[in-house]
């Protein structure tokens, strides 16, 4: 009979009989977390990433929060609710780049950047297509680790923030429709919708994704004839069961096309690219086609625009008119609505940060939860994405293999 392994421990019965200890899973102890909300730089962006409702619960939850003063105006929050909600209130926006964790919604600034420091997490909009390689190369230099609003997924595998801003580009991308076909100087004086007696108006929809849906949504409600065109038929299909009603719907075939932008009061582009710019698909001479005191409004014009008629506009001059057609193309149109669209943001990213301090630091977070971790393009000072590496000729490292090495 071979002899026991020294290293092997003989238990008798009577012992394994024994009460034994209970293995439990190793946990991380909470951390507090200090929360900085800067004031917006942008002339665009009236959003705020927190709103005093979201301060309160991460207040309630052990962390502090720093807003700088006046951040929360453009959308309608005062000061005062904030210091409510628990928040202090900081004149020095210096003193907000001295927080753990940085919630911004536009991306950082150059200037901005000189206030950020090593092991310090960002939280922000990245707008890929608006930066450059040097732009990259100075944030990287900052050693920090950044997370995108762009690419950050939810449990099921959705990209949290830019459906909760679609949903709300394709809903008041509508309303900026009826407001300006009623206009006498930019539309025809029509009532957007329909109306007994008369025909309704006619929206042609550009795209079937999230945006597409929510403007068919809200236009159908308002009582319009929608047509939505798309190259997929798998995304027509879901957006016909997702409307739960039939509606006109075809693939970008050109002639069928032309034919309803002929008839078209309204035209949104809501095209998206998954990398990179949107395909150029309604044609110069596709708008002139186009009957005069039409509305066009090109909600792609964040990723360059799919109109070769766009050109951007701003929220203080939204539109131009070319060969008769009102045109807008304001970038970032959840500005617009910046209080219901601070809001959704606030209910993305502060459940986000109250994980962040349950499993002790976002290094343990981003090893555990997939979908924040591929909001990752920076992780200490290391860039994690590789359409930004291929785009900026910029070194590149797998997130998930830097997680694997993490201890």
């Amino acid at each position: 009979m071979d002899e026991p392994r020294p290293d092997f421990i003989r238990m008798s019965p009577a012992d394994r009989l024994m009460p034994q200890e209970e293995m439990l899973e190793v946990t991380h102890p909470r951390r507090s977390l200090q929360i900085g909300v800067p004031k917006e730089v942008s002339t665009q962006e009236n959003r705020v990433s927190l709103v005093p409702d979201g301060v309160a619960l991460l207040c309630r939850n052990g962390h502090q929060v720093m807003v700088e003063a006046d951040a929360g105006i453009t959308a309608h929050f005062s000061d005062h609710e904030y210091s409510e909600a628990g928040a202090r209130i900081v004149n020095a926006p210096g003193e907000i780049y001295k927080a753990d964790i940085i919630l911004k919604v536009g991306p950082v600034t150059r200037p901005e950047m000189e206030w950020l420091r090593p092991k310090q997490t960002l939280i922000s909009a990245i707008q890929v297509a608006m930066q450059c390689e040097d732009y990259f190369r100075a944030l990287l230099s900052r050693r920090v680790t950044a997370l995108a609003f762009e690419t950050i997924r939810d449990k099921t595998n959705q990209l949290a923030i830019i459906r909760a801003m679609s949903e709300i580009a394709g809903s008041t991308s509508i309303f900026i429709a009826a407001e300006y076909l009623a206009n006498p100087d930019f539309g025809r004086g029509k009532m957007f919708g329909g109306f007994t007696g008369i025909i309704p108006s006619e929206v042609v929809i550009i795209g079937a994704g999230t945006v597409g849906e929510f403007a068919a949504r809200s236009a159908i409600g308002l009582g319009a004839l929608v047509k939505v065109f798309d190259n997929s038929v798998y995304r027509l299909r879901r957006i016909q069961s997702n409307l739960g009603m039939r509606v006109f719907t075809s693939i970008l075939h050109p002639k069928v096309l032309i034919e309803s932008l002929r008839t078209a009061d309204v035209l949104i582009g809501a095209v998206h690219a998954h990398e990179g710019k949107t395909p150029c698909i309604i044609s110069e001479e596709m708008i002139m086609q186009m009957k005069d005191g039409a509305v066009a409004i090109d909600v792609s014009i964040d990723q360059g625009g799919c109109f070769e008629t766009s050109r951007v506009t701003t929220h203080k001059s939204p539109v131009y008119r070319l060969h008769g057609i009102t045109h807008y193309a304001v970038p970032n149109i959840p500005s617009k609505v910046p209080h219901t669209a601070s809001q959704a943001l606030n209910n993305i990213i502060v459940p986000i940060i109250l994980d962040i301090g349950s499993e002790g630091g976002i290094e343990n977070l981003l090893k555990r939860d997939y979908g924040v971790r591929q909001g990752v393009y920076i992780y200490n000072g290391i860039l994690t994405n590789q359409f930004i590496s291929k785009s900026y000729n910029l070194p590149f490292q797998d997130i998930s293999l830097l997680m694997a090495a993490f201890h």
